[in-house]
């Protein structure tokens, strides 16, 4: 069954009115036609189950036939900060860390990114889009706007402060196993949930312009896998992020692409602790 997503639905006598790029989309794309059923979901963990009554590219016109809880998220919030990458590179990783269940995405500055500013984060929310159509997940994770990875480091304060440092930086030149790394990074949640009883912790400080909030907070399970550029971090970067209190691990003896670091550590976490498998 074809699915959309359509934040804020507005259903009139128990219909919805779906126009432009998306009626184009679900007409000439997904080939919708009158008396097909539609999933919209509203990335809230809410769907609606319709009926078509009439479709065209121009309006999809359709009848709500039920309303339903869809959620089909991680139980881990898994916030990515990845090293802006040239090219379609980060195209790819959006995409896939999307498909695996990334929560939310910063695109980070860092001293060996080779693209230095960007306009594609318009482009990156509409892959991210797409990626949880199609992978029917029940939210879109948020894309933010890039910033430098020291700005992105200098928000974090101590974990016993705002629980936002709690995470892994991967680096190719050493570090822990990525299993010793997940390990500690486990007991370092579970201090955090202590804390978070008698510290209530502020709302994310990468929420701009009326962009969601951090999903969860980082004691209740959430926390930061940092992945770097081509050419990956220095060791002033790895520095700084070890002082913040990011755990320093690695994939191994074998050099790996930007893109294919960011997917592999992302599948490998999720499954080190149990969403995957």
């Amino acid at each position: 069954m074809p699915r959309i997503f359509i934040p804020n639905p507005s259903i009139k006598e128990n219909h919805i009115s779906i126009t432009s790029e998306k009626a184009r989309y679900l007409a000439t794309v997904l080939r919708c036609k009158k008396g097909d059923e539609l999933i919209i979901f509203n990335g809230e963990g809410n769907c609606l189950r319709t009926n078509i009554l009439k479709a065209d590219r121009r309006e999809i016109i359709a009848e709500v036939l039920e309303e339903f809880t869809c959620n089909t998220e991680s139980p881990i919030n898994v916030i990515l900060a990845q090293g802006l990458l040239k090219g379609q590179k980060m195209d790819m990783v959006i995409q896939k860390v999307t498909e695996l269940g990334v929560k939310e995405i910063i695109p980070v500055i860092t001293e060996r990114s080779q693209p230095k500013e960007t306009r594609k984060v318009t482009r990156w929310r509409k892959i991210a889009e797409e990626a949880s159509r199609q992978s029917g997940r029940s939210m879109v994770p948020v894309v933010h706007e890039p910033m430098i990875f020291n700005d992105f480091l200098s928000l974090l304060v101590t974990r016993h402060s705002s629980l936002y440092s709690n995470g892994l930086i991967f680096y190719e030149e050493g570090g822990v196993k990525i299993s010793e790394a997940v390990e500690k990074l486990k007991q370092s949640l579970k201090e955090s949930v202590t804390d978070l009883i008698t510290n209530n912790p502020p709302s994310s400080p990468f929420t701009k312009g009326g962009q969601r909030e951090i999903t969860e907070k980082a004691g209740e399970g959430g926390f930061f896998v940092i992945i770097g550029p081509e050419g990956g971090f220095t060791k002033e970067e790895i520095a700084i992020a070890k002082e913040k209190g990011f755990i320093v691990t690695t994939l191994g003896k074998r050099i790996l692409r930007a893109e294919t670091a960011a997917i592999s550590a992302i599948t490998l976490v999720q499954f080190l602790l149990g969403d995957l498998g």
